[in-house]
């Protein structure tokens, strides 16, 4: 058997000469490349004053429309919370009161409608299940907060506001 030693390739190195082993082509190639990116236009934004143009496709925010006449469009149907992988909609539905058949859409409604934004992972499921199409994920970015009961939104936050206000 042959020993290891004699298995192993040695890799040779060339001796450097004086400018390789002063470093100075490396140098200078590293200040062509900075200089090369120094006049170009930057690639960051001031975000504060300035802000991104969004694509087509962008889901931000729920929220929960209304229809024309300004009465909520969610009939309370379930669909969306089923949907949603993440279960982070809650949805609890309740029957309108006796009078009140003729101010609204339908018969049910969704007296409680939550969803946990700290669950959600935007897919858009709930907004394609949606027969009534009464959620859109149309809104701007999720704001942050320091508490998690803050990232609950309710309809207070989700339904948009009337037309006529």
């Amino acid at each position: 058997m042959e020993s290891l030693t004699n298995k192993r390739k040695v890799i040779e190195s060339k001796p450097l000469n004086f400018l390789e082993r002063a470093y100075l082509p490396a140098i200078a190639q590293g200040l062509a490349i900075t200089m090369k990116h120094f006049f170009r236009k930057p690639v960051t934004i001031s975000y504060p004053e300035q802000q991104r143009e969004y694509s087509e496709n962008f889901r931000g925010m729920h929220s929960l429309k209304r229809d024309e006449e300004g009465r909520e469009r969610c009939t309370a149907c379930g669909l969306c919370a089923l949907s949603c992988p993440a279960e982070a909609i809650t949805m609890i539905a309740a029957e309108r009161q006796k009078g009140e058949e003729h101010l609204y859409r339908e018969e049910k409604y969704a007296a409680v409608y939550e969803i946990n934004m700290l669950r959600c992972i935007f897919c858009g499921l709930c907004e394609e299940a949606c027969p009534k199409e009464a959620i859109y994920l149309d809104g701007p970015h999720v704001p942050s907060d320091y508490l998690r009961k803050d990232f609950i939104y309710g309809k207070d936050k989700l339904v948009e506001a009337p037309l006529n206000q």
